[in-house]
């Protein structure tokens, strides 16, 4: 364990146990925290956090799911570590950390970013992960390629004067558009 990890479990001091089943949507698999778990974390919002499913660690951001409470999505190479899958029961802790992973920045965002001016890069830079993901999540949040490369250019633009966060959208609401109907986790 590193010291900057020891640090982040000292500050917190926040563990979360539940167990959970996981759930097949479409081409997806979620594990949905009960609510009694999702009213332990420190936001209704995204909380990165460092997770443990049976006795596999990693570190990942929970979702908000619209209704006050959190999900998280869970790939192959995740499920097939943790041994488990859709329609499994697993046994989950999950620690809020102060520091936030780099989120994936989508390609059409990357590509903007990157020839965007000096300021807005170096604002990019210099604003937290958390911020970024702000970012990326408010323009993932669409399945409309026009809505998309509008808020793509909306980014750039906000960003040229100043802006540090996306602004006017429900932080507490489902932005995943293949998961999400009217802001809430929708799941099949």
């Amino acid at each position: 364990m590193t010291a900057e990890r020891e640090q982040n479990m000292a500050k917190s001091k926040l563990s979360v146990r539940f167990e959970a089943a996981l759930q097949a949507s479409g081409a997806r698999t979620v594990l949905r925290l009960p609510d009694a778990a999702s009213k332990k974390l420190p936001s209704r919002g995204q909380v990165a956090v460092h997770a443990t499913i049976n006795g596999h660690t990693f570190d990942t951001v929970i979702e908000p799911d619209g209704e006050f409470g959190h999900w998280m999505s869970l790939d192959e190479g995740l499920q097939k570590a943790a041994g488990t899958g859709p329609g499994k029961k697993a046994t989950v802790k999950v620690e809020p950390r102060e520091e936030w992973p780099e989120p994936r920045v989508p390609p059409d965002l990357r590509a903007t970013l990157s020839s965007a001016p000096r300021e807005v890069q170096e604002l990019w830079h210099a604003i937290t992960p958390r911020a970024r993901w702000e970012w990326v999540r408010w323009v993932n949040a669409t399945k409309n390629p026009d809505t998309r490369k509008r808020r793509v250019e909306v980014t750039i633009s906000k960003m040229s004067s100043g802006k540090r966060r996306p602004c006017c959208f429900n932080l507490a609401s489902c932005t995943d558009p293949e998961l999400s109907k009217s802001g809430k986790l929708a799941l099949d």
